[in-house]
């Protein structure tokens, strides 16, 4: 039964990270980081097939082998947070622009600080 939950698991993060490839605020490797994790544990098949994607493998192995984010990824986030709570202040405005400032300020720092 738990073979079967990880594996509709990480069905729907690759299906969230093919979505965070054409919507510019959702992320793609962060889904494929969990999809990656629920496969391990459900079909190392569809596991090894993400870890040899050209595109995505790299920061897939990264992260495993050294728990590391390249710059341009840190850059990439950093400036989606940014845009997030920019659109929140010009919508939403005060207070609400805390709940995102405060979570780009707490998570941009563990973002940051992680091996490149």
């Amino acid at each position: 039964m738990r073979r079967h939950l990880y594996l509709a698991g990480g069905v729907i993060a690759v299906g969230l990270g093919t979505l965070g490839v054409f919507l510019p605020v959702l992320p793609t490797v962060p889904f494929l980081l969990l999809a990656t994790f629920c496969f391990a544990r459900s079909n190392p098949v569809w596991e090894q097939r993400l870890l040899d994607h050209p595109r995505y493998g790299p920061p897939l192995r990264q992260w495993r082998e050294r728990r590391a984010i390249s710059r341009k990824g840190k850059q990439g986030a950093l400036i989606a947070m940014a845009a997030g709570v920019v659109l929140t202040a010009v919508t939403a405005g005060w207070p609400w622009v805390l709940i995102p400032a405060v979570t780009m300020g707490s998570v941009g720092v563990w973002i940051w600080t992680r091996e490149e």
